[in-house]
């Protein structure tokens, strides 16, 4: 490890290494015999820092939402190493889950399915607190779960409620308010703008920023939606099909991608500007994104990719960084300089 490394690692609050997440195929009723496996994540790495956004884009079925459990536990990984401020993420050990699972939490992309239907906002949100013992008294409880509504916009009235008496957006809020009643330094944000009308995301998505400022909590931040994760996000993964194709930091991403699989999602970002907007060259991709049980020799993208050569089909490409804190996996891209060179 060099000594830049080191030091990324040291004001790292999440490491990924090698991560592979694959999911067995199964036949039979009674033996249930392997056939095949799902490579939902296949052999990623990445860091994220303390009290930072990172942005998480790619097609549906790239292993965005399987990163993101697996990184909580909620998955079990197939192979890999995964830390979260200190302890790592290891299903056989209790005590640490129980750790992890104290400072780490996830707000979902359904907020109607996401909470129980049969129990209150003051049983959904206190419920956290209770396993996590966060405060001794149940009155304290109450208050804490109070002071949650506050800090996410909803009233206190509001307590003995049931989700289905709410909208879209206020569950989603409640959604947020059960994720802090914790008290974590880590959440993971699956898609929490997808289900909800164009009206109420920005609102949603503001609320998150406020609280990061206010909480100082780190978010990886999954979407589709890339002009949102340029406002919100500090740095952006792109990521296809198990593999991350590209990470930098958002400015020098969506001024200067170097990937053509980001500068395909980019080029179909709309522009408010008619004008830039036809003169804007779009870049279309030929066909689906391959299944993750058969994917690809060499090059994931290889299949897809405008610039492909014969090498692309038959060698994997290496993560690199290119620039400063600007990596690619492609054979296509140049570096810009030679780190510690």
């Amino acid at each position: 490890m060099t000594t830049k490394q080191m030091s990324d690692s040291q004001s790292a609050l999440v490491i990924v290494d090698k991560l592979f997440v694959h999911f067995p195929i199964t036949t039979g009723a009674i033996f249930n015999r392997s056939m095949s496996q799902v490579r939902a994540v296949d052999g990623v790495s990445f860091q994220i820092h303390k009290g930072e956004t990172l942005g998480l884009v790619g097609e549906s079925g790239s292993g965005k939402t399987t990163l993101g459990r697996a990184i909580l536990g909620i998955y079990e990984r197939t192979s890999g190493y995964i830390e979260i401020d200190g302890y790592e993420v290891n299903l056989k050990s209790r005590q640490k889950m129980k750790e992890i699972r104290r400072r780490s939490q996830m707000i979902f992309q359904d907020p109607f399915s996401s909470l129980n239907p049969r129990w209150t906002v003051n049983s959904i949100i206190s419920e956290p607190i209770r396993v996590h013992r966060i405060v001794k008294s149940k009155k304290d409880r109450e208050n804490k779960v109070g002071d949650l509504l506050d800090l996410v916009g909803l009233s206190r009235n509001y307590l003995n409620r049931f989700p289905h008496e709410f909208s879209g957006g206020q569950r989603q809020r409640i959604g947020i308010a059960r994720a802090l009643a914790s008290n974590p330094i880590f959440v993971v944000c699956d898609e929490p703008i997808a289900a909800l009308d164009v009206s109420i995301q920005a609102q949603v998505v503001n609320l998150l920023e406020d609280l990061q400022d206010q909480l100082g909590i780190t978010i990886p931040f999954i979407a589709h939606d890339l002009s949102m994760v340029r406002h919100i996000c500090d740095r952006v993964a792109v990521m296809y099909l198990g593999i991350l194709m590209e990470l930098a930091e958002k400015d020098e991403l969506y001024e200067n991608p170097q990937h053509p699989y980001t500068k395909a999602l980019l080029s179909a970002v709309p522009i408010p500007d008619p004008i830039i907007a036809r003169e804007r060259k779009r870049m279309v991709l030929d066909g689906d994104i391959p299944s993750p049980i058969n994917p690809p020799q060499g090059c994931r993208f290889h299949t897809r990719c405008p610039i492909a050569k014969e090498h692309c089909s038959k060698i994997e490409p290496v993560w690199r960084e290119i620039s400063s804190g600007h990596w690619v996996y492609c054979h296509e891209v140049s570096p810009r300089y030679v780190p510690g060179g």
